[in-house]
């Protein structure tokens, strides 16, 4: 298995087998001392015929050095692998607290940015470049309280909601990834990114996480391990797990 980088360290070192667990998570602060980041998961609907590029090297060279300069974690650009509709353009932005989120949506203070800015803010009424973006917030699970780098060589992106029908039935499949999911993820190789509650969103009440593959082939070997581990037939099967998702929707992304 890949070792994997921590963007920070925050994944709860009871929750790794030992045979996973890298010198540096080991070396790291107890995941107790560790705040939860704040993930924001941002959707560009591009509008036809419009300036992708302009949008992008917006994204890139603008809004996310800006972003990081007002306290963000982290900022990553993706695409869909094969778009079946509309262009999308996705950002996902990690805060180390809610009041860092808070801050950096008004960058208006920070003149690098007001100066660098100032040709996207030049587009007319007539050729917008998207036609709107919707963002959704997510707070960090307690089992993995940051963000996870992408393995190296990282080409296929995984992003993942689980609809619950209730708040109860989210809270137990959140109790269900802390009792051995994300510990199996990271053994059988779904490298996962994050993970995290929504708490502000369209799909409410809904969990979210991202994992990554070096390519489709990894993906489909990774979950066939999964599906196949003594762990999962474990877990499965206990009564306080019982209907918790009521639906799934994934997003395969490759990253810009």
């Amino acid at each position: 298995m890949e070792r994997r980088k921590f963007i920070t360290s925050g994944i709860a070192l009871s929750t790794i087998p030992a045979a996973c667990a890298t010198p540096k998570i080991m070396e790291n602060t107890q995941a107790a001392d560790i705040i939860n980041e704040l993930y924001e998961w941002r959707t560009y609907q591009v509008k036809w015929g419009s300036n992708l590029k302009k949008l992008t090297a917006y994204l890139s060279d603008t809004l996310k050095p800006a972003m990081m300069r007002a306290g963000a974690n982290h900022f990553m650009l993706f695409e869909d692998v094969a778009p079946g509709g509309p262009k999308k353009i996705y950002a996902l932005i990690s805060y180390p607290d809610p009041q860092t989120y808070v801050n950096s949506q008004n960058l208006q203070g920070d003149a690098t940015f007001v100066s660098a800015a100032a040709d996207y803010n030049a587009v007319p009424a007539d050729k917008p470049i998207y036609n709107r973006f919707t963002s959704s917030l997510m707070n960090a699970f307690d089992g993995m309280k940051q963000m996870m780098m992408p393995v190296d060589g990282a080409t296929v992106f995984e992003l993942r909601i689980y609809e619950s029908y209730s708040e109860d039935a989210l809270r137990r499949k959140i109790k269900m990834f802390h009792d051995g999911e994300i510990p199996l993820f990271i053994k059988v190789g779904l490298n996962p990114i994050f993970f995290g509650e929504m708490i502000s969103g369209p799909y409410r009440p809904a969990l979210v996480y991202m994992l990554n593959y070096t390519d489709m082939d990894a993906h489909g070997a990774a979950w066939q391990g999964f599906l196949k581990a003594p762990e999962w037939d474990a877990l499965k099967v206990q009564d306080q797990y019982a209907n918790t998702v009521s639906n799934i929707r994934n997003i395969f992304l490759k990253q810009l």
